[in-house]
C-alpha cells in the first residue's frame, strides 16, 4: 500500500498556500525587520501582517502576539516568565495531570524551587472537573494552566468555564492551545495568556506564538532570553521573518477553512473507528467521542501491543502517544490519568486524520490494521500455548 499519514496530531505538512507566502523571506526579501532601511521596513511590514493574520484568527490584539521558537517555549515563557512577578502574591500553582510536559516540566522547576503545585487528576473522558479545580483554587494561587484541547486522546475541556473561575479569584489563567487552534471554535475572552504553534496547522516548524492580554495588569513578564530588547524586552533575537510570514498565514487559512476542514476530518475519523470496531474485537476508545477533536482517535486494542503494531504497519504513520515523548518506553501518562493499566495503554494507538487525507487511504488503513491484528494475535495465542 501507499504511504498514508495519520499522525497530525504530532504536525502537519507545510500548506502550499503557506509556502508561497513564506517563499520571498528567504533570499529576496531577505532584511532584518529591526533593520532601519528600506530592507528592514519591508520585513516589519511583512511581520505586522503575520500579526494582523494571527489576531484576526483567534480574536486578539496584534500587540498581544510575543513570537517565540515554538509551543515549548510560549509555554516555558508563560509560566516561568510570570512567576517572579507574582511571587508578592503567592507561589502556589495549578494544572491538569494530562498536560504537555512543556508545562508540567516547568511546573515542577518551579516545585523544585520551593513552589506549590496542585497536579488535578481528570475523569474518565480526561476532562477537568471544575468543582475540584475550583476547590483547588486558594488565596495563594497565583496561575493556573490547563491545555485546552489534549494532544493524545482529543479531550476538549471546559476553558470557558475554568478561566471564569480563576478570573473570580484574581488568578491568572494559561492555556496551552496548540492543538484547538485552526480545529475548532475558541472564546479568549477570560483567557490571560495563550500558547500556540504552526507546525500544528500546516505551517512550519519553528515558529509559535504567547498570546499575553494587555487587559490584565497582572501579568509581568520577565524574559527567559536576553539580548537586544526585541518584542518589547519579552523576547530577544533576530525575527525570523519567513516563519513568522508562514504562521500568519497558516493562521489565516485555518480560520477561513475550519468549518469545512472539520467536517471532513470528523467524517474520515468516524468512518476509521466505524470500521475497526466493527471488524476488531475488543477494541474500546480512549476518551470521550462527545468534547474530543475532530480529527482524533485513540484506541485501546486489548491483545496486541501498540508498537509492534506500527512497526508491521511500516506504511502508516500513526502513533502510541505524544512525540515529544516517543523516546521514552513508559506507559502514557495521560492515558494513565484516564485510569488505564499499564497493560492497556501500551496497546493504545493514536490517529490524527488531516485535510488532505482521503475516504480511499483511510479504507486501506483498515485493511491492514485489520490484517495485522489478526496475525499478531495469532501469535500471541501461540505464544501462551508454547508456555
Amino acid at each position: 500500500m501507499a504511504r498514508v499519514y495519520l499522525d497530525h496530531h504530532a504536525t502537519t505538512p507545510v500548506d502550499p498556500r503557506v509556502e508561497e507566502a513564506m517563499a520571498p523571506y528567504w533570499g529576496q526579501a531577505f532584511g532584518n525587520a529591526a533593520s532601519a532601511h528600506i530592507f528592514g521596513w519591508e520585513a516589519a511590514e511583512a511581520v505586522e501582517n503575520a500579526r494582523a493574520q494571527i489576531a484576526a484568527s483567534i480574536a486578539c490584539k496584534p500587540s498581544e502576539i510575543v513570537f517565540t521558537s515554538g509551543a515549548t517555549e510560549a509555554d516555558n515563557l508563560a509560566i516561568l516568565g510570570s512567576a517572579p512577578g507574582l511571587a508578592r502574591r503567592g507561589r502556589h500553582f495549578v494544572t491538569s495531570a494530562i498536560e504537555h510536559p512543556a508545562v508540567l516540566d516547568a511546573l515542577r522547576h518551579l516545585e523544585a524551587q520551593g513552589a506549590e503545585l496542585s497536579i488535578l487528576p481528570v475523569d474518565s473522558e480526561g476532562r477537568v472537573r471544575v468543582d475540584e479545580l475550583k476547590a483547588a483554587l486558594r488565596d495563594d494561587t497565583v496561575l493556573c494552566s490547563v491545555m485546552w484541547a489534549n494532544n493524545e486522546i482529543g479531550t476538549i475541556q471546559p476553558v470557558g468555564e475554568i478561566s471564569a473561575a480563576c478570573r473570580e479569584r484574581g488568578v491568572l489563567f494559561h492555556t496551552d492551545a496548540v492543538q484547538a487552534v485552526g480545529r475548532i471554535p475558541m472564546a479568549i475572552d477570560s483567557i490571560d495568556m495563550l500558547s500556540l504553534t504552526a507546525h500544528k496547522i500546516y505551517g512550519p516548524k519553528g515558529i509559535g506564538a504567547l498570546i499575553v492580554r494587555r487587559r490584565t495588569p497582572r501579568i509581568h513578564l520577565q524574559p527567559l532570553l536576553f539580548g537586544g530588547g526585541h518584542q518589547d524586552g519579552l523576547r530577544s533575537g533576530t525575527l525570523p521573518v519567513a516563519l513568522i510570514v508562514g504562521l500568519g498565514e497558516a493562521c489565516a487559512l485555518a480560520a477561513s477553512e475550519r468549518e469545512q476542514r472539520a467536517r471532513h476530518v470528523q467524517e474520515l475519523r468516524d468512518h476509521l473507528l466505524y470500521r475497526l470496531q466493527a471488524e476488531i474485537e475488543d477494541l474500546t476508545v480512549n476518551g470521550t467521542l462527545r468534547e474530543r477533536l475532530p480529527g482524533n482517535l485513540n484506541v485501546c486494542i486489548q491483545g496486541v501491543e501498540a508498537e509492534a503494531l506500527l512497526l508491521e504497519l511500516r506504511e502508516v504513520a500513526a502513533s502510541t502517544g505524544s512525540a515529544c515523548s516517543s523516546a521514552e518506553h513508559h506507559p502514557s501518562s495521560v492515558l494513565l490519568g484516564l485510569g488505564l493499566s499499564p497493560d492497556e495503554a501500551h496497546a493504545s494507538i493514536r490517529f490524527g486524520v488531516g485535510k488532505d487525507n482521503t475516504l480511499e487511504e483511510i479504507d486501506a488503513v483498515c485493511d491492514a490494521i485489520v490484517k495485522k491484528v489478526e496475525v499478531l494475535r495469532s501469535f500471541s495465542r501461540h505464544d501462551s500455548r508454547e508456555r
